[in-house]
C-alpha cells in the first residue's frame, strides 16, 4: 500500500510540471500576441509658420565682428535687462524688436564712437535638444537652422529615436514635428528662440514586451520547479 502510493506521487510530479510548462507557455504566446500599447500622443496644434520675425531673448547670443576693433567684437550674450553682456554695449537693448532691428542699434551705438564703422552681426538663438540624440544639449544657433538641422548638430537621432515623432515646445505649446517630411512644417522648419526640441523614443517589441515577460516567465518556472522539488523530496 505505501509503495503503491509513493508511486502515485512520483506520477503526479510529471504531470504537475507538465501543467506548468503548458501554462508558461500559453502565457507567453499571449504576451506575444498582444500589440505593445502605444504611448500617449499629445494633440498638437498645427505647425506654425517658419516665416515669422525672429526676435532675441535673454540667453540667447549676438556674434559682432567690429573691423579694427578687437574689443567690441565677440560673442556677446543677451542678458536678463534685454541688453548685451559688454560694458560698453549694455547700452543697447536687443530683445522685443526683429533681428533686423538690432543690426540698426549697434550701428547707431557704433557711430559714436566713429564716423563709419565697418561691422558684421550673426544672432545666435538658444535652442535645447534633448531626448533620443546622441548629443542633448544647449546649443546657440543661426536663425536659419532647421528643427532638422538642430538634431544633426546634436548628434543626430541615436538607432531608438523616431524621426517622425519629434515634440517640439515653443511658447508653452507642444507641436509634433515629423522629420521625415521635407517641408516647412517637417524637417523645413526653423527653430526659434527658447525651442526645446526632444526626439522620442520608438517602441521595441523584443526589448520592451517580450523580453520582459520572457525574465518573468523564466523565473515563475524556477520558482515552480524548486517548489515541487522540495515538495516532493
Amino acid at each position: 500500500m505505501r509503495r503503491a502510493k509513493e508511486r502515485g506521487a512520483r506520477d503526479d510530479v510529471p504531470n504537475a510540471v507538465r501543467t506548468s510548462v503548458r501554462t508558461l507557455l500559453a502565457a507567453l504566446a499571449v504576451a506575444c500576441a498582444i500589440p505593445p500599447a502605444a504611448p500617449a500622443r499629445a494633440q498638437a496644434p498645427a505647425v506654425a509658420a517658419a516665416g515669422s520675425t525672429t526676435t532675441l531673448n535673454p540667453g540667447d547670443v549676438v556674434r559682432i565682428t567690429v573691423w579694427r576693433k578687437p574689443e567690441l567684437s565677440g560673442d556677446f550674450v543677451v542678458a536678463r535687462d534685454g541688453t548685451l553682456s559688454h560694458p560698453l554695449l549694455r547700452e543697447v537693448r536687443v530683445t522685443g524688436i526683429p533681428v533686423e532691428l538690432v543690426d540698426a542699434r549697434i550701428r547707431e551705438f557704433l557711430m559714436t564712437l566713429e564716423a563709419n564703422p565697418q561691422f558684421v552681426i550673426e544672432p545666435l538663438l538658444r535652442v535645447a535638444v534633448s531626448g533620443e540624440v546622441r548629443t542633448p544639449n544647449l546649443y546657440n544657433l543661426r536663425p536659419e537652422t532647421s528643427i532638422s538641422q538642430a538634431v544633426a548638430v546634436a548628434g543626430g537621432t541615436t538607432e531608438r529615436g523616431r524621426r517622425d515623432r519629434v515634440v517640439l515646445v515653443r511658447q508653452n505649446r507642444q507641436l509634433v514635428v515629423n522629420l521625415r517630411r521635407p517641408d516647412e512644417t517637417g524637417a523645413g522648419m526653423l527653430i526659434r528662440s527658447g525651442d526645446q526640441i526632444m526626439v522620442e523614443q520608438g517602441t521595441n517589441l523584443w526589448r520592451d514586451v517580450i523580453g520582459p515577460v520572457v525574465s518573468i516567465l523564466g523565473a515563475t518556472a524556477a520558482i515552480v520547479s524548486v517548489i515541487l522539488y522540495n515538495g516532493h523530496r
